[in-house]
């Protein structure tokens, strides 16, 4: 069986939840992307990168651009944890904008997160209400379903997180074609 390291970054809890449910079905080891190192996942075939969207961002990937020479020979994926449900636009646009150059081919899987604005920094929290704001004057038939999904989510504790949303990468993992698309 192939060995796997799950890199992770996590910001309120959501990506943390995946990657201990990921390392209880796989038996890969997890590392923290802050204090990860290169050499820690150079014993592994299988490295999964593991972070939250902020601002059209993953948290965490900025170890693997800046490590990519050394790990490139691996078996690598990231999966991303957001608050929107699941959406195949979104999702090619946040390709585009992380996922350039030799990263290009990785796979890129996802899986919903969780919503507590009491748990936000307050800049963060700042930051959604603004954008739930601005969303709130657009006409609700133009709104792309993440912008719906901030609506309803406003004022509200919400957890999505659900083992179904690793199905997909679990499946890679074990050399499969993951169902249902990435």
């Amino acid at each position: 069986m192939e060995t796997g390291i799950l890199i992770y970054q996590s910001k309120y809890g959501a990506t943390e939840k995946y990657v201990r449910w990921l390392a209880e079905m796989t038996g890969f080891a997890c590392v923290n992307a802050k204090k990860a190192r290169p050499e820690e996942a150079e014993p592994y075939d299988i490295l999964v990168l593991c972070g939250g969207i902020y601002a059209s961002g993953i948290a965490g990937l900025s170890f693997l651009k800046k490590h990519f020479a050394r790990l490139k020979e691996k078996k690598i994926a990231v999966f991303c944890v957001g608050a929107s449900p699941y959406d195949e636009k979104a999702m090619e646009l946040l390709r585009a904008h992380n996922l350039k150059g030799e990263l290009s081919e990785i796979p890129l899987f996802y899986g919903r997160g969780a919503w507590d604005e009491e748990r936000m920094t307050f800049v963060d929290r700042t930051l959604c209400r603004m954008l739930q704001k601005s969303v709130a004057k657009k006409d609700p038939a133009e709104c792309e379903p993440w912008m719906k999904a901030l609506l309803c989510a406003v004022g509200q504790k919400c957890d999505w997180t659900d083992r179904k949303y690793l199905e997909p990468v679990v499946e890679w993992i074990q050399g499969r074609e993951p169902e249902g698309g990435k």
